[in-house]
């Protein structure tokens, strides 16, 4: 079999030979070498140690396709292109859990025999990889939450400086410990202390994306229309009564009453509501996320005074010094929902 390299493709062989990890793809790059150089099969053979008809497979493909990669177990050429389309089809829709049941469904469906570490190869090849879903309401609309992102952005045009866009929501962060992930020495575990206490802060806040440090928080022992008239009243400490305020909240029931639609307007507030289940549209979800990050998450507190300390030194303390560099992750650069493929 002969095999003829120009001078460019030898050295782009050469190249890869020696930045490819592979064996076996180092002895295909060599086979295809040595023979353009005009060693024989047989000397070949004797020269990287493996059969002369592997050797001989080794130029068949490389003369044929220019294939220097093995691919076995969970090569594509397993499955052909139609049944290739209907599983990527068949994931797309149902999330398995384990590979061996993705195993299953083609061994049932199409009749082709996979291992796990070769249907692994598989998946990552067209394109998937193993992580956790998203969580998606299920009776959201796409359509009213389009709509709102229109009027928010009209709004915003409008407006600018001159009239204060906000948004509001209300927390409730528990004294329980909060574990999440975190980079440990790999072999060794980490133990951390954890209570069950349950704790909790009711807290609403306001927040204006052109000046995050200055959020608005006031903390109550529930949250109701009262409470909400209440922290109107506190928001109206921060701006003057004469510049009129545009408050972004969702449609809960004690923030739609008559009591709370009257004191917005004596107030000069006027209220903008959410679509439903959108709270991928309220940035201040993001604020409470930064709160975690830096109060909660794997730590433990011993008492109920100190949980309320430290967030509240979060909000009086930690949040005026790192609002600069929370531009990028709490902003108005809303998160779109898909629909879950089951609605």
């Amino acid at each position: 079999m002969k095999i003829r390299l120009t001078k460019e493709q030898k050295q782009a062989l050469d190249i890869q030979h020696d930045k490819t990890r592979d064996g076996r793809v180092r002895d295909r790059i060599k086979a295809v070498l040595l023979t353009s150089e005009g060693w024989s099969t047989a000397m070949i053979s004797q020269a990287l140690r493996i059969h002369e008809t592997t050797v001989l497979r080794h130029l068949q493909d490389y003369q044929q396709s220019e294939k220097l990669k093995p691919e076995n177990g969970g090569s594509s050429s397993r499955l052909s292109a139609s049944q290739t389309m209907a599983l990527i089809e068949r994931l797309t829709e149902v999330t398995y859990h384990h590979s061996h049941q993705i195993v299953a469904y083609v061994l049932e469906q199409f009749g082709v025999s996979y291992t796990v570490a070769g249907m692994n190869k598989w998946l990552h090849h067209n394109g998937f990889s193993y992580k956790k879903p998203k969580g998606v309401p299920h009776r959201f609309s796409e359509a009213k939450q389009q709509e709102f992102v229109e009027a928010y952005k009209a709004l915003k045009s409008r407006c600018g400086r001159d009239e204060p866009i906000l948004f509001m929501d209300a927390v409730h962060p528990t004294q329980a410990t909060k574990i999440t992930h975190g980079w440990i020495r790999t072999g060794q575990g980490k133990p951390i202390e954890t209570t069950g206490s349950r704790s909790r802060l009711n807290i609403v806040g306001a927040l204006n994306l052109l000046d995050i440090g200055n959020t608005v928080i006031s903390a109550y022992e529930s949250i109701n229309s009262e409470n909400i008239v209440r922290f109107f009243c506190r928001l109206r400490e921060s701006y003057p009564l004469n510049q009129k305020l545009h408050l972004i909240l969702d449609g809960a029931g004690y923030h739609r009453t008559d009591l709370v639609k009257d004191a917005a307007f004596v107030l000069n507030i006027e209220l903008h509501y959410l679509p439903p289940y959108s709270p991928n549209l309220n940035p201040i979800e993001r604020l409470w996320k930064v709160m975690n990050e830096q109060v909660r998450n794997n730590v433990y507190f011993k008492s109920k005074r100190d949980f309320e300390a430290a967030i509240r030194r979060f909000f009086t303390v930690s949040l005026p010094e790192i609002a600069g560099s929370l531009a990028s992750r709490i902003n108005d650069n809303f998160q779109m929902l898909n629909p879950a493929s089951s609605s």
